[in-house]
């Protein structure tokens, strides 16, 4: 059997036993979306936003991209944030790397990889600023696991600078964002950087409302 054939065979499935256990299950789901989470994620097949939390569609609204970048010239990115924070009016915002990233060991090299090597530029950018923290980790895959932690760090504040969420902080005190990163080795989220609204940012990134 073709595989994209086995894809929509396991949909008719998956359609089944969602109604096997809730008759209205689709019915109720197609009348409006309410989900608490912005998924801010990297396009890695491994890690399925829905799948590694345990979440039902409906609960989380998301956006991925190579690295799970915050570029402030990214118009797709900024539109998802728009749309989540001021229309779905969600509380949490999670930014989720992982471990084993393609995307930051391609920004540790100096091979070029096209049109992607103006994306990672900005992991670059990151590596740069905390050299001397990644290269103490040692050997390259813990200098990259390293430079995907200090990543997830860096969109967060990228995050913070953008005036969507400076405007939900001042107006309705939210949302919280929450940096986690995905081991593919054992399936396992980890919680490493939390911020809350209203946390200082340098006046130099505040917009006036």
């Amino acid at each position: 059997m073709d595989s994209h054939k086995r894809l929509l065979l396991a949909n008719k499935a998956w359609v089944q036993e969602k109604i096997n256990l809730a008759p209205n299950f689709f019915l109720d789901l197609a009348k409006e979306q309410k989900p608490e989470f912005l998924w801010i994620g990297c396009s890695d097949s491994r890690v399925p936003a829905e799948e590694v939390t345990g979440t039902q569609p409906g609960e989380i609204f998301s956006h991925r991209n190579i690295a799970n970048l915050v570029n402030h010239t990214d118009v797709n990115l900024h539109s998802v944030l728009s749309f989540a924070v001021d229309h779905l009016k969600v509380n949490h915002i999670i930014v989720c790397g992982h471990y084993g990233c393609g995307g930051v060991k391609a920004a540790l090299s100096q091979q070029r990889y096209g049109i992607l090597d103006e994306w990672l530029r900005q992991i670059k950018d990151t590596y740069y600023l905390h050299q001397d923290e990644v290269e103490a980790m040692g050997d390259f895959n813990r200098q990259a696991d390293k430079l995907v932690e200090l990543n997830i760090h860096e969109q967060l504040r990228n995050l913070m600078k953008t005036k969507i969420i400076q405007k939900a902080w001042i107006e309705e005190k939210r949302p919280m964002l929450h940096g986690w990163v995905y081991d593919v080795k054992d399936g396992l989220l980890k919680s490493l950087y939390t911020i809350e609204p209203g946390t200082p940012l340098h006046e130099v990134y505040q917009f006036e409302f």
